[in-house]
Parts: C-alpha cells; structure tokens; sequence
C-alpha cells in the first residue's frame, strides 16, 4: 500500500468542551480551520420511540445502534448531559444549526457528550464528528481517501477505543486511522518527551505527568475548578466597580439580578480574551525561561515577524515626540493600570483588580459558597493537585517532569503568565537545601512553551497545543505504511475494531 498523500490527512482533535480540525499537513502547519463547542442539541419531540422497522419491514441489525453508551470511569462533569436511547445521529442539531436553534427560542436540549473526560453518549459523539467531516470540511463518504488521526482523552478504555475505530470505518469510510492521547499531543507541540501538562478548561482542570513519551496513567489527575469558576469571582469583585455596574444596570433603566450577572460574567469573559488579564506570581523572584524563539534578522523575515519590529519602532518614535505633560499622563495610567474597554456599546474603565482573576485556580477557598459541587470534597489547590501527582512519580523520573512545565488550555496566549506565577507556587516541591540534593533530585521548575518557530501558533500556540502536537504526529504516523502506525482499511477489514489497539504505538 503506498503511503497517503499529505494533503488528505485530516486532523480531528476532540476536548472536553471543544473540537478542532483541519484537513491536510502542510509544509508550514497550520492552524484549525474548524473549531466548534463539542455539544448537540435535542429538539423537543425529535428522537421519540418508534417501531424502528425499515422500508424492508424489518427491525435494523446495524451493530452501532444496538450499543449501549459505555459507562464512565472519570470524574463527573456538571455541563448538562440528556441521554436518549432512541435519538439518531441526524435528530441533533450541531453547531450552526444548534447555535441559531437557541437564538430563535426554540425547545432544545443541549447535552456535552466528551465533558466528563469520557464518552458519555456515542450517538451524539458520531453526530459531532460527523458534522465536522461531512458539513464543515466537505468530504465525500463515498469518495473518502482521507486518513484521520484523532486526539482523545487520557486513559479512554479499549472498548471505547475500539468503538471509536468501528464508528469511524463503519460510519465514515475513512481510508485510515489511529488515534492519540491530547497530553502527548500537547507536550510534543512544546517540543517535549518528558514533562507535566496542565491543561486548564472550562470546569476541569488536567495534570497529565509524561516521561520518555509515555504518559504516567496511574498518576494523572484533575480538579474541578477552571475557567468558569475563575469568570464567576472576577464577575462578582467587578460589582464594587462603578464603571462596569454602570454599564451593567444603567441607574435610569435598571437590570434585573440575573441580567446583571450575565452581563458581568459576559464582560468578564470579554475581558480575558482580550488579553487584558496577567497573573502575578507568588511574590517570589522567578527566573523566566530563555527565549526559545527567533533571534536574528534572517529568521524574524522568514517567520514573518518583521510586521512587529517595524511596529514597535513606530510606537517608540511616537512616544518620543510626545510632550512631557502627555509622557507624565502616560505613566500616571501606566501605573493606575487603568484599561478602557469598548462592550456592548459601552465605554468601561477597569484597573489591577482584571488581574485577581486566576485567584481561584491557587486559592479555591476564595469561591465559597461554591456552584453545586461535583465531588463530595473540596479541590485541591492547583500548585497542590500538580506538586502532589508528580511526587507519586519515581524520584529518578520527576527531575525530567519539573524541566517541562507546560501550562495549557483555553486561557493559553489570552492570560499573561498563567505559567510562571503556578511555577513560582510550586517551589515547595522543590528541594531547596543544598546538602539535601543529589543528582536525581530536582532543583528548579522550567516553564516550557509552543517554540516561537509554528509561524501560523505564534499568538494562540499553547492554546491550540492539542492540535499542533496531533498534526506533528500526523505528518510522521502516515508517512510510512510499513510502520503500522495507523489502522488501514485491509487492516479494520482482517483484524476488525480490535486493530486500533494493536496499531497505536501511543497506546501500548
């Protein structure tokens, strides 16, 4: 069998809350040209039992449908989840579709069927997937020659593995498979074999521990506390804020609660997407990792950076001119830290407080009384729930951990130095005392980043880390037909589901 043409690999990266995909590797990699929140949508009435019996008069055998969704091992998520046994893949509504089903009013059920870190609901994974390849990428079924290599969560049993390659050939007629765990993806975007990945996401926080390209399964973790919970807090210290309430409740046409609260949480969100929040560190000196990136004037042209030098020389000229009243003005704002941001047609001054909000990731006690809780316990705070898992590491191993601190997820390239203020938290982890040290214990923590070198990641590369390392693995898993690293069509045809299993290295 000859090897697959580059351009026909497509990439599918499923997250907790998101999926990502783009098809074709390309000499300089690019970035996902579909990205779409991984949830359906139900309408009411739609799915309702029915004798299930096809034009032929006779019940359907399809071994997919007769499945059951698999149970869950992983901690539960609280984003809504509507089982129903008799839905179809084409009853759900997906992204479009789904997003302009809510604008209108309409009666729909909205499940997440990847929150839990699992599969919660096969149907509705396949009717996700389906979406992405046949509606947003334009595929053929019949035609299909396009390999997919696919990112899932961590430690996904082998029957769910199984299924996934079955849905896949079955449903979708790819040419090719195999499947790989987002955290190696994500440190190998970082340029990594060993390391801790720190995946922060909506509700859920990841700690994936990986050394010599092989993730620690018996260690990894999670805490239930993520972005949303860090949107809620800076929400409510923007109410002492009279600019924002201002804008919130205007004093002659009043909100109501719950209208305020959207609006802050809403702007909020505004707020750390736009890039306006940093996160301090610990109040300890630390020492910030050497630039890996590009250094002399040959490369910044190659890497098309020299739109940003000639940039930044413009802005220096300019301040130059400025009047020694408009530089005194100048650095009174600079050290208010005041903002003014442009929401919802209304101009909103906000200062130092923006940057409280990742308070809660290190200090979970600040969100007291917290959302319903998923668990029967508190979390653990970040520093804590990192330093703890990679401490059940073999001593030897940890020192090739702590040099790769990759710190990832949604809040990447939108919150400045969400990386260094968890490492300067984690220094008690660390063996500080000279006489106690030895060559296997670690001495220092190393924040790693996506290398400035991804030309199309570098302003949302740790973002899209999960992707990026999906397509670095692309590029070599289906280059070599003889290598096995994928699962082809003859390969599905002799050996069935159970070939994903055999035909993963990532998975051995």
């Amino acid at each position: 069998m000859s090897t697959f043409r580059e351009s026909s690999i497509l990439v599918i990266e499923t997250g907790r809350t998101t999926i990502r995909a783009g098809l074709g590797i390309h000499e300089l990699l690019k970035t996902p040209t579909v990205e779409i929140p991984a949830r359906v949508g139900l309408r009411q009435g739609a799915g309702e039992p029915s004798n299930n019996i096809d034009s032929n008069g006779k019940q359907p055998s399809n071994s997919l449908d007769s499945l059951r969704p698999s149970p869950c091992p992983s901690r539960a998520s609280s984003l809504p989840h509507h089982p129903n046994p008799t839905a179809k893949v084409n009853d759900y509504l997906v992204g479009a579709q789904l997003d302009e089903a809510l604008a209108a009013g309409q009666d729909v059920s909205v499940s997440w069927p990847f929150a839990d870190g699992n599969i919660r609901d096969w149907t509705q994974a396949e009717a996700l997937w389906k979406y992405v390849i046949f509606n947003q990428l334009q595929i053929k079924r019949v035609q299909n020659e396009s390999p997919v290599i696919l990112s899932t969560a961590s430690g996904l049993s082998r029957d769910s593995l199984e299924r996934t390659c079955q849905i896949f050939f079955e449903r979708f007629n790819v040419a090719g498979f195999t499947v790989i765990e987002r955290a190696m993806t994500q440190i190998y975007a970082a340029g990594q074999l060993s390391g801790v990945v720190v995946d922060i996401g909506y509700e859920t926080t990841d700690i994936t521990p990986i050394y010599d390209g092989f993730i620690l399964q018996n260690i990894r973790t999670s805490t239930p506390i993520g972005i949303r919970d860090c949107e809620r807090y800076l929400a409510n210290i923007f109410r002492s804020n009279q600019s924002v309430m201002a804008a919130a409740s205007p004093p002659d046409s009043p909100s109501d609660p719950e209208t305020v609260q959207q609006f802050l949480v809403d702007f909020v969100q505004h707020v750390w997407q736009d890039g306006l929040v940093r996160v301090p560190s610990d109040g300890q000196t630390v020492e910030i990792p050497e630039d890996e990136g590009v250094t002399d004037i040959a490369a910044v042209l190659v890497a098309g950076k020299e739109k940003a030098v000639i940039e930044t020389g413009m802005k220096k000229k300019a301040t130059a001119k400025a009047s020694a009243a408009e530089q005194a003005r100048a650095r009174e704002i600079e050290a208010l830290d005041l903002v003014t941001v442009e929401f919802r047609g209304h101009s909103i001054t906000v200062g130092k407080e923006r940057h409280r909000f990742c308070e809660p990731l290190f200090d979970p006690t600040l969100l007291k009384p917290r959302r319903t809780p998923i668990d029967d316990v508190d979390p653990s705070p970040l520093q804590d729930a990192v330093g703890l898992s990679v401490g059940q590491a073999e001593v030897d191993q940890r020192q090739y951990m702590w040099q790769a601190l990759f710190v990832t997820g949604d809040l990447g390239n939108h919150v400045k130095g969400i990386g260094v203020a968890l490492q300067s938290r984690l220094s008690p982890y660390i063996l500080s005392n000279p006489d106690q040290q030895n060559e296997v214990q670690p001495r220092s923590i190393r924040v790693v980043n996506v290398p400035e070198y991804f030309g199309e990641f570098r302003e949302k590369g740790d973002r899209l880390a999960a992707f990026l390392g999906t397509s670095i693995v692309a590029k070599i898993a289906f280059s070599d037909s003889q290598a096995k690293n994928f699962v082809s069509k003859p390969d599905y045809d002799e050996k069935g589901p159970h070939a994903i299993i055999e035909m993963s290295p990532a998975l051995f």
